[in-house]
């Protein structure tokens, strides 16, 4: 895993002590949100009335900014028809103030996201399915739909000369430059809030890996599903406050070339973060109107959004991105290392997770997991040919075999990321061979990879908090971080290199004590010693998580000192299987796999 980290200065680690304690502190959104909001009322009294106005407009940007960055800065879709959800959210508000509806304006922009959140999660069903360029031309064929009935039909009251009604406290444009700005406060602080839950977890692991997060109990459809809802409510009110803004709207004030530049644009300032939206919301109105005084036509701003965005995205850096490279984060060392063992709030030995359900006694000769007559073909190819194989209650089974022998495809089928020809599973005697991998996971059969899933943007604790799933206490989460010489709960996986990783990913599904886990070559990227360290850890896995384990791993060493027992395969078939002592000296074993050593 690479050299030791660098002491710091003790000044310099007390300051970032500080500063991540800041970041991290659940209060920090509330306290910038007060600073935001103060800000707006004094930008409210001391600009001119013009700016005010662009201010409102750079506002109304902003939120449907946020929007974006919850389906595509988190969830990793491509929504191009943001503006079009703000015309059904301005739609709303236009037709309850023909109506006159009680509740008042305020009311009539919730309820114009929440109309514009339930179309998104219509139009996000496809996202179920498809992806990237298929999924993009989508939601761009519903912009161009939806521009073309508005096109016929016109928004409500506009044939009668309505004009959209204020509330009374905001009638000027000062006074309700606040109010828009309170609705993109309190936008900010939904999303930072959902930001700290699973679901906004789950966003990240779906777009980092969908295989990944099915394999951690997310359910992928709802991760998705939830995104484009909350994007499109976001865009919505972004509509609605804009209908109060201007009075009388107008479809060409949603076309769906704006929509595509809008998430261009998203993508160059990294709308993810709520600061970077407020950026983007000052282009999306600036350039036009630096524009509009240049003589030049304010449509070319969007010539130059679209060129700034292939920029970005060919980079792979967005301005958020420079800005918060440009600033520096603090190293967070690759492992734990001797002071975070001692540091952490218990250990697995003091008996930090006693507060849990102890694990249930594996009965003797019982079996955990059983799979019969499992056979797999691609094409002309037999990948698995008619293989069982039985892992009893608490024991640790290595399956090892030569590069291609069908190992990670056994690991497939075993968890449903792919259907067998024929054959069954059964996990304490409960048939799963029908069902989806999120189900098995769910019922207790989890899994790793040897490829990597584990999502860099977010920490190490919400990443563990999002597998282990259920509740558990901080004391809990350090504590198996800490058996596994992983990083701090508060470190930032984008900061930890991959080998590590792989060990965070063990120890987040360890916590949620599965029935069986799979652990396909999980100490990849560790150093010899520390794969001789990590068996050490992974032995007191049964007796304290009651889990019994199947260890995929090509280091002999570290198969002999944790394994009861081995199963070989070589060209899709069991060759042998029993312990090691025994298997490994199998001829056929050491034709297979190790070839001419002599064991």
């Amino acid at each position: 895993m690479g050299d030791s980290p660098q002491t710091e200065p003790p000044a310099d680690r007390a300051a970032g002590s500080l500063r991540q304690g800041l970041v991290e502190s659940p209060f920090a959104p509330a306290a910038l949100a007060v600073l935001a909001l103060v800000a707006a009322v004094v930008g409210s009294r001391v600009l001119s009335p013009y700016m005010v106005f662009l201010g409102i407009s750079v506002v109304t940007a902003a939120i449907a900014l946020v929007g974006i960055g919850v389906v595509s800065g988190r969830a990793g879709m491509i929504s191009l028809c943001q503006l079009s959800f703000a015309a059904v959210g301005a739609a709303v508000v236009a037709q309850l103030n023909e109506w006159q509806a009680p509740g008042g304006f305020i009311v009539w922009v919730i309820l114009g996201g929440a109309a514009a959140g339930l179309v998104g999660v219509v139009i996000g069903i496809p996202a179920l399915r498809l992806r990237g360029v298929n999924l993009a031309v989508v939601t761009l064929g519903f912009a161009a739909a939806l521009r073309l009935t508005l096109g016929l039909t016109q928004f409500p009251g506009i044939n009668e000369g309505l004009y959209i009604d204020r509330p009374v406290a905001a009638v000027s444009d000062e006074d309700y430059f606040v109010l828009s700005a309170a609705f993109l406060i309190a936008s900010g602080l939904w999303v930072a809030y959902l930001d700290r839950t699973k679901l906004g977890s789950s966003w990240r692991a779906v777009a980092y890996s969908e295989r990944g997060a099915a394999a951690a109990g997310v359910s992928v459809p709802y991760a998705k599903t939830t995104a484009f809802g909350i994007s499109a409510l976001l865009a919505g009110i972004s509509g609605g406050v804009t209908a109060g803004q201007v009075g009388v709207l107008y479809p060409s004030s949603f076309e769906p070339t704006s929509s595509l530049a809008l998430y261009v644009l998203a993508v160059l300032v990294g709308a993810q973060a709520v600061s970077a939206a407020v950026v983007g919301g000052v282009l999306w109105v600036g350039i036009p109107e630096l524009f509009k005084s240049w003589g030049i036509p304010q449509d070319w701003a969007l010539v130059v959004f679209g060129l700034a965005g292939i920029q970005a995205v060919a980079s792979g850096n967005s301005i958020g991105d420079n800005v918060q490279r440009l600033v520096g984060r603090r190293h967070v060392p690759s492992s734990a290392g001797p002071e975070h063992q001692q540091s952490a709030e218990g250990s697995l030995d003091d008996g930090v997770l006693g507060s849990s359900p102890p694990p249930d006694r594996p009965d003797a000769g019982a079996v955990a997991l059983r799979a019969r007559g499992i056979t797999l073909s691609f094409g002309a190819v037999t990948a698995l040919d008619d293989v069982d194989i039985d892992i009893p209650q608490g024991a640790i089974i290595g399956l090892i075999g030569p590069n291609g022998a069908g190992k990670s495809s056994l690991v497939d089928v075993l968890t449903g990321f792919t259907a067998p020809a024929s054959g069954s599973i059964d996990l304490d005697d409960r048939d799963l061979t029908r069902m989806r991998p999120t189900g098995r996971a769910r019922a207790g059969l989890r899994r790793t990879f040897q490829q990597d899933r584990v999502p860099p943007g977010i920490t190490v604790g919400a990443f563990v908090r999002l597998v282990a799933r259920g509740r558990h206490s901080r004391s809990e989460i350090n504590a198996v971080l800490s058996h596994f010489d992983c990083p701090p709960a508060h470190a930032r996986l984008a900061d930890v290199d991959l080998g590590t990783r792989r060990l965070v990913e063990v120890a987040a599904h360890v916590l949620s004590r599965p029935r069986v886990l799979l652990l396909d070559e999980p100490a990849a990227g560790l150093s010899h010693e520390e794969h001789l360290r990590f068996g050490q850890h992974l032995q007191a896995v049964p007796a304290k998580f009651g889990t019994s384990v199947l260890l995929i791993e090509h280091d002999l060493d570290l198969v002999r000192s944790v394994c009861t027992s081995l199963v070989v395969l070589n060209f899709g078939r069991v060759i042998a299987a029993g312990p090691h002592e025994v298997v490994l000296r199998d001829p056929a074993v050491m034709k297979a796999y190790m070839g001419e050593v002599t064991v």
